[in-house]
Parts: C-alpha cells; sequence; structure tokens
C-alpha cells in the first residue's frame, strides 16, 4: 500500500516514517507539513524510501493529487486533522489517526464522509495501553471507586489525555454508578482532579523525562487494583500504526480504537 504520512516534519509523525518504510507491504510516498514543506522525505525524518527515490514533504493535502496513495496517516492537531480528512474521505483515500480531540459533531461528519474509504480513529496506538483500556473496562463492574492518572511529557498542552478520556468513557459504559467522592472541601482547588463521565475522578501530570504513562485505580472493600501502562519510547506506537495501516480496507466507514484491529 502506498502511505502518506500527514504531520511527517513532526516527531510522532517522523518516527511514523521510519516505521513505514521499513515495513514489507508498505510504501511510504509523501509527508505533509506546511512547516517543512519542500524538505527531502527521507533526509527530514530519516526514513527509508523505494527505489532510492527522493519524495518530498508537500505543504497541503491537495498536493497528493495524482500520488495514488492508498492510505494516510495523521499526527496532527485538531483543525488540521479535520481538513485533512476530509480530503481523504473525498479522495477514497483511507485514513489512519492518532489525533485527539474530535467532538460528536466531528465523528458524525467522518461517518457521512467515509463512504468510499476507511478511517480509524485512535487514542492510543500502543498495544499494552489498548489492553490496559480494555482490561479498565472489564474490571470496573467489580469495584466501586476509580480514578484515572495520566502522565505525559511537558510539551503536551492538551489535558486530560486522549487515552486518559477514552478510558473513563469505556468504564463509565461499563459501570455508570461509582461511589460518591467524599471530599468537602479543597484546600487547592482542583486538587481531587477533574470531573470524567459518572463522575471518574482523572488527574493530569506534565513532567519532564515522561513519553505517556497512565494508571487506573480501581477499588473496593479490602482491596485495590491497579492497572497501569508505560511508554519509554514514541517507538512503542509504531507496531499498532503499521498494523492498522495495513488492515484498514478491511474495516469499513468509521472506526474508533484499535480493539477491533487486534480482534479484542
Amino acid at each position: 500500500m502506498r502511505v502518506a504520512v500527514f504531520g511527517a516534519g513532526g516527531r510522532m509523525g517522523a518516527e511514523v516514517c521510519r516505521s513505514v518504510g521499513v515495513t514489507e507491504g508498505l510504501e511510504l510516498v509523501v509527508g505533509v507539513d506546511p512547516f517543512h514543506a519542500g524538505a527531502d522525505l527521507a533526509a527530514a525524518t530519516r526514513a527509508v524510501v523505494a527505489n532510492g527515490a527522493h519524495p518530498q514533504i508537500v505543504g497541503t493535502a491537495a498536493e497528493l493529487a495524482g500520488l495514488n496513495v492508498d492510505v494516510a496517516i495523521d499526527f496532527t492537531v485538531h483543525s488540521a486533522a479535520m481538513e485533512n480528512l476530509r480530503w481523504c474521505a473525498a479522495n477514497g483515500v483511507h485514513a489512519v489517526v492518532g489525533t485527539t480531540g474530535f467532538t460528536d459533531a466531528d465523528l458524525a461528519e467522518f461517518r457521512s464522509a467515509f463512504t468510499t474509504s476507511n478511517c480509524l480513529i485512535a487514542a492510543n496506538f500502543a498495544i499494552g495501553a489498548v489492553l490496559m483500556m480494555r482490561f479498565a473496562e472489564m474490571a470496573a463492574p467489580f469495584f466501586e471507586t476509580a480514578e484515572v492518572i495520566e502522565y505525559h511529557h511537558d510539551g503536551k498542552v492538551d489535558a486530560p489525555s486522549g487515552t486518559a478520556l477514552a478510558t473513563v468513557n469505556r468504564m463509565a459504559a461499563a459501570k455508570s454508578t461509582w461511589a460518591p467522592d467524599p471530599t468537602k472541601t479543597e484546600t487547592i482547588a482542583g486538587a481531587r482532579g477533574g470531573k470524567g463521565p459518572a463522575d471518574i475522578r482523572v488527574h493530569a501530570v506534565r513532567m519532564r523525562g515522561v513519553v505517556a504513562n497512565q494508571e487506573v485505580i480501581l477499588g473496593t472493600t479490602g482491596q485495590t487494583l491497579v492497572i497501569r501502562h508505560d511508554t519509554t519510547d514514541r517507538t512503542s506506537f509504531m507496531p499498532g500504526v503499521v498494523l492498522a495501516a495495513q488492515r484498514i480496507a478491511a474495516f469499513p466507514g468509521l472506526t474508533i480504537g484499535l480493539d477491533s484491529f487486534l480482534d479484542l
């Protein structure tokens, strides 16, 4: 499959380019990044490209016309991803998306738009993180209290993370009623974190030296359960991204989360 990478000049995008470039059956043909337009894709990302070619990074999705791209991988920001996905849907290109922050209205638009190609949007492509979310969902009905703590690098500008939101959404769907929070007074506002679905508390840590970690703490009488996933390098996301690019053609329309691709 011929692959384009949106956000190719960023850290995640460059890592995606390198992983696609060394995967049999995938061919890295172009990068898209307005901040690195005109750069040699292989030189900018240290990615392997086929047949010694020298594809460039282009500035907009419209410049992919005529390149016969089969699947586009997007690790950008919400505003850019919206336009990228609209282009993919209109041009019959499959989309694998790691960008977060989409609203229900955005997802409804994608469901209507992706009719001749498919789209996967996943909050996290690390297979261990996908399993963590599934385990938390499975455990939720058996516990009375739960809190989520997510840790990310100090360059992440949004909080909480898409993974944390996806986790609490799934836990709340599995168990809608939890024990009430006993807190009457917060000496420091926000000390108890933010309330997610079903009032499950979410705490966001931004810390130098961290990539992306999350723990889910569940408690009931006489016991607690901690489900934790740690990411030490961005390469942890690449097996999931590559798997998604390889299998996207088999999943019609819009898919949310990598679970289906792992047969979970």
